[in-house]
């Protein structure tokens, strides 16, 4: 039987704000509690490191995915279930989609959207048909997602994003949606 797997992309900061990490933690326990493994940047700091300890600390199983390059960058974590370092940052994207059965963005910087925009480019070219979720804590997205909303106004989007990218104010809603 397959277990469920999830991506998870988020910043290696913790950002401003304390609701970030707070969120992160309870979405590692939930993710945990429903025995759904966690993919993600392989990281000890930041958001990256709040999330997998929370796993940890919850019997959640892990599996890092990492660059060499920022091996030492983000601090790699130790105590994860598998570690996977790849020789580049493509590498690491496209192994994070391949072990993923959907994916979930918390608030991050460059690095977090960047594999959102991809992640949600590869969905409408039908390369991978996997759920994306962004975690809207305390508001952090809401530009983002009026911008999203725009560009489908303006007709720059091919179809409906509403089928490809799923909104959530709490990891619990965000638990609950995942297919």
């Amino acid at each position: 039987m397959h277990t469920r797997s999830v991506a998870v992309f988020c910043g290696s900061r913790q950002g401003a704000r304390q609701a970030y990490a707070k969120d992160a933690a309870e979405l590692g326990m939930l993710l945990a509690a429903l025995d759904l493994n966690l993919i993600y940047g392989g990281g000890r700091i930041g958001m990256m490191g709040v999330l997998a300890d929370s796993m940890l600390q919850h019997g959640g199983k892990i599996t890092g995915v990492i660059p060499r390059i920022l091996v030492e960058w983000e601090q790699q974590h130790a105590g994860l279930t598998e570690l996977i370092i790849t020789e580049n940052m493509h590498q690491r994207k496209k192994t994070m989609y391949e072990l993923c059965d959907a994916a979930a963005v918390l608030p991050g910087g460059f690095g977090s959207l960047d594999e959102m925009f991809e992640m949600l480019t590869w969905n409408q070219l039908n390369i991978h048909d996997k759920k994306i979720f962004l975690l809207n804590t305390q508001g952090y997205y809401n530009y983002l997602i009026a911008h999203i909303r725009h560009a489908a106004a303006e007709g720059f989007l091919y179809d409906e994003f509403e089928k490809r990218v799923y909104f959530c104010s709490s990891p619990a809603e965000l638990i609950n949606c995942l297919p």
